[in-house]
Formats: structure tokens, C-alpha cells, sequence
């Protein structure tokens, strides 16, 4: 699995709007300056996002996008399921992938479901609110 730049962009857009959420609703312009990202690639990432209903799009004077919900309301899961082909470590386990002949006597099918169920548990248990936050998300366990 390899995360796309549209997949890591979405996620930094989500984050910019949140933490900029009280300003109303923020032109793509600024959105794009703040991240260094082309403001043409961004239209193309928000078009997914507004379709999803993640964003509200306001055209015209006074115009541009904001959140849909509060940013603990959004996981990143979702927001990558969005925006990638798949997230399956395996192409057996992509939605809708035809069943393989070998599935009944697969040795290794277990280690990949087993792979994709922490990918999907680990990226549905983030929140934008969490990545808002200057710590690094993830990093609280203890051994």
C-alpha cells in the first residue's frame, strides 16, 4: 500500500480548514499557499470532497470551502478510502476483487487480513481533530 500525494493532500487540506474553521469559508487560494500545494491539483482533491459532503463550497465574493462537521468527526480512514484506489495491502482483499481460485488453501491469507484489519483499525481511529494536535498521532501506546 502507498499512500498517493492526492490521499496525503486531502488530509493536509482537511487540517488547514479545521484549523482555520472559525474564519468562515476559506478560498482554495489561501488553502493552497498556506500548504505549497498547486491550486489547480487542490480543485481536483476538493471536488472529491465537496461531492462526498466532507466540505461545504460556497462560489462568488466572500466564497470557498469549510468543514462539513467538526474536525473529531472525520477519520482518516475515511478520507483515504476516499481518495485512494485501495488501501488493501493485498490485491485479493480490494473491494470488489474477484475471488482467487487458491483463497481455501491460501497460507499467507490470514497474515494479509490480519494487515488489513490494523491498517483499517489504526487509520479509522484518527481523527483531523487528533492530527490538529502538534503530537504525533499514534505515538501513545506503552510497552
Amino acid at each position: 500500500m502507498l499512500i498517493s500525494t492526492k490521499g496525503r493532500y486531502a488530509l493536509r487540506v482537511m487540517i488547514d480548514l479545521a484549523e482555520h474553521q472559525t474564519d468562515g469559508f476559506i478560498p482554495l487560494k489561501m488553502v493552497a499557499e498556506r500548504q505549497e500545494i498547486s491550486e489547480k491539483y487542490l480543485e481536483s482533491i476538493i471536488k472529491l470532497l465537496v461531492k462526498a459532503k466532507l466540505l461545504n463550497g460556497l462560489r462568488g465574493k466572500g466564497g470557498g470551502y469549510q468543514l462539513t462537521k467538526a474536525p473529531d468527526q472525520y477519520t482518516v480512514g475515511s478520507i483515504l478510502q476516499l481518495t485512494e484506489e485501495s488501501l488493501a495491502p493485498v490485491s485479493c482483499l480490494e473491494e470488489g476483487a474477484t475471488l482467487c481460485p487458491r483463497m481455501a488453501d491460501c497460507r499467507t491469507l490470514p497474515l494479509w487480513q490480519g494487515l488489513d484489519k490494523v491498517i483499517r483499525d489504526y487509520l479509522d481511529n484518527i481523527t483531523i481533530a487528533d492530527l490538529m494536535r502538534r503530537g504525533t498521532a499514534g505515538n501513545d501506546y506503552v510497552i
